[in-house]
């Protein structure tokens, strides 16, 4: 079936944006080139029904106000730089400090908010699955970063209910990339209230501990005897107010896991597997990334979401594939989670969202 798109709304600046539907006959998936965002996923659950089970809004006026990063392709450097400033090759770069002196998903001018470029377009035959792919010249200094960046991300509905993410950005010189999607799960339906029933499990032994202001700290820390021990499912509510070590009034995850295996090979490997308690959708996260932050949103508060729906705290959950938070300030994590690309060296990731 090809790809079929229709207009999706106006900014304020101008920008006349489209949404673009992938289906394979099963599942529906919606992305616009506003911010190359992904705005809904429409999959089948256990009682004949098609819930749409990604958080968003309805009209393009409001992803160019998307505060919360709804669905958001977000770069050049997803979650946070300390200090907003990093050295490479001897000089110093300074970024927008947009959150308690840091630099959070790049700070300024965020790609999820800017118009992207639609770089093909491919409907579904016998050979290959429908997919969008979308474009963005990101030129040298764009929000503070060096060198310019032609990035390429394509959004891709498989035949098995597989909605695959590729990412690609070459540098025209050293520089930081660290690409994710924000998108925030609900797999009962977006308008379903609280995913705090939702049963999670990562497939992760360590994670990297963070300050007050969620910066690693350079460790990388067992998952065991804490509420982030998710290697067996768990309802996510029940990880809250155990009152371990640590963890005094653990309320909310915000944090990065490091996915099991070294991740060198460049194959996607298992992530997490996240199950909506009432409506028995199983979605499982494949990536080649070695990190995988986990967002349980307490303080989402959008009163004008799709459909007229309002979300409040922890109305979804963000699975983010990535580099580990920092990582150009901690040169003794992994190499697999260095975020300087060169030309020789062009940033390449994918990520698999399957359903069942």
């Amino acid at each position: 079936m090809p790809v079929t798109s229709i207009p999706f709304g106006t900014t304020p600046s101008g920008f006349r944006a489209r949404l673009f539907l992938l289906s394979n006959g099963s599942m529906t998936v919606g992305v616009t080139d506003l911010g190359a965002c992904l705005v809904s996923c429409r999959v089948p659950d256990g009682h004949g029904n098609s819930p749409d089970v990604v958080l968003g809004f309805d009209n393009a006026t409001r992803y160019a106000d998307n505060i919360m990063t709804m669905g958001g392709l977000v770069g050049r450097v997803a979650n946070r730089i300390a200090g907003a400033r990093f050295q490479l090759a001897s000089r110093t770069y300074s970024l927008t400090a947009n959150l308690q002196g840091n630099c959070l998903h790049g700070g300024r001018d965020m790609w999820f908010q800017r118009p992207w470029a639609v770089d093909a377009i491919c409907g579904e035959t016998d050979d290959a699955a429908a997919s969008v792919t979308f474009a963005l010249a990101s030129p040298d200094g764009d929000q503070g970063f060096p060198g310019n960046l032609d990035v390429r991300v394509t959004y891709e509905l498989g035949k098995a209910n597989e909605l695959r993410v590729r990412y690609r950005a070459v540098p025209s010189e050293p520089t930081l990339v660290n690409l994710t999607c924000h998108a925030y799960w609900n797999l009962n339906g977006h308008a379903s209230g609280s995913a705090l029933d939702h049963e999670l499990c990562v497939r992760a032994s360590r994670y990297t501990p963070t300050d007050a202001y969620l910066i690693p700290t350079g460790e990388l820390a067992s998952v065991a005897g804490t509420p982030l021990d998710l290697r067996e499912p768990h309802r996510i509510g029940s990880q809250f107010g155990a009152g371990l070590p640590g963890f005094e009034g653990f309320d909310n995850f915000d944090h990065n896991f490091v996915l099991d295996g070294d991740g060198a090979d460049g194959a996607e490997r298992p992530a997490s597997t996240l199950v909506g308690d009432k409506s028995g959708v199983r979605m499982r996260v494949l990536t080649t990334a070695p990190g995988l932050q986990v967002y349980t949103a307490s303080g989402l508060n959008e009163g004008h979401g799709k459909d007229g729906a309002a979300y409040g705290p922890y109305a979804g959950v963000a699975l983010e594939t990535q580099l580990f938070p920092d990582a150009v300030h901690h040169p003794e994590f992994p190499q697999v989670t260095n975020p300087v690309f060169t030309p020789d060296r062009p940033f390449a990731s994918t990520t698999t969202f399957s359903f069942e």
